[in-house]
């Protein structure tokens, strides 16, 4: 045998041996790239939130501003635990402020129609906090995600109206219906819309409302769920057409003015031909785009990360 062949064979057997070795190497070098790209892909500065008009379109925050500030009446709607959309709510508040100055009114779903002189009373500054925090019937998360938006009216001298039912009368027409109303006194009926309440039957409710239906603790119970939801449109609605004089900012769940549903017919029955723009919160899996499935919900569009933190 030559000694080209013994070196070859030598070279075989070594590369035999160290074959597993080399492969496995190898593979943990090749891991270890992907790794990297992975963790590089994950470190990307992250996003607390974007925004996006009607048509999807990515916009700046001075762009939706520019064009809410053309209606007359904004609704913006929110996920009512989400932190980033309040935190926004706050800064929409600031900025058509800015513009519309002592024209802007507020008002928001979170306070009660009857409660109205109480919210008055605290604005003013005739009775202190503590007394308003006791009666107002103030939702749980009131003290982080809507006091700073009452502050910053009271600070600047904002009408701010309580637009929502009493939550004793959406109950009775849980219970009994809208019929029902006819026959409260002329007293509780300051707290309403006129009466009656006209209510048109959505087929996109009845799945909604026959969830909420099949939790019900009682038979029957419930059964009058999306009457109610009707009234609490209608009121709302209501009182931002009662009170506004030209420029009006509303806090609503998104369910309230979705698809211009919800408050925005009764709005625009109260007080016809209305410019009324609607602002929609939403969470996602990322925020680069908006999801197809929000199309046609909202003139715009606050988008937050699914994964972002809540206030509840």
């Amino acid at each position: 045998m030559t000694d080209k062949k013994r070196r070859n064979e030598r070279a075989v057997q070594v590369r035999r041996k160290l074959g597993y070795p080399l492969r496995l190497l190898l593979f943990l070098l090749l891991f270890v790239g992907r790794a990297d790209r992975i963790l590089l892909a994950q470190n990307h500065d992250p996003q607390a939130y974007a925004l996006f008009d009607a048509q999807g379109k990515r916009i700046s925050f001075q762009e939706m501003i520019r064009g809410l500030a053309e209606a007359e009446v904004v609704l913006v709607g929110e996920i009512h635990n989400c932190c980033i959309t309040h935190w926004l709510e706050l800064s929409i508040t600031r900025a058509l402020y800015q513009v519309h100055g002592d024209r802007m009114m507020m008002g928001a779903e979170m306070f009660e129609a009857d409660n109205q002189l109480l919210l008055d009373e605290y604005m003013q500054r005739t009775i202190r906090y503590d007394s308003f925090e006791d009666e107002a019937r103030l939702w749980p998360n009131y003290q982080t995600d809507y006091a700073p938006l009452v502050f910053y009216a009271k600070e600047h001298r904002i009408p701010f109206v309580a637009t929502n039912v009493p939550r004793r009368y959406a109950n009775v027409v849980k219970y009994k219906g809208l019929a029902y109303l006819d026959s409260l006194s002329e007293e509780a009926k300051r707290y309403l819309p006129p009466l009656p309440v006209a209510y048109l039957h959505d087929e996109s409710q009845e799945d909604l409302f026959a969830l909420m239906r099949a939790t019900g603790i009682r038979s029957g119970e419930n059964s009058y769920l999306a009457e109610a939801q009707a009234l609490k449109d209608a009121t709302m609605g209501w009182f931002i057409a009662r009170n506004m004089k030209e420029k009006f900012l509303h806090f609503n769940g998104n369910y309230h003015s979705d698809f211009k549903k919800g408050i925005v017919p009764y709005l625009l029955e109260y007080r016809p031909g209305t410019n009324v723009k609607t602002v929609c919160s939403v969470r996602q899996e990322t925020v680069e785009a908006l999801d197809e499935e929000h199309n046609g919900r909202a003139d715009y569009y606050i988008c937050v990360p699914e994964d972002m933190s809540t206030s509840y």
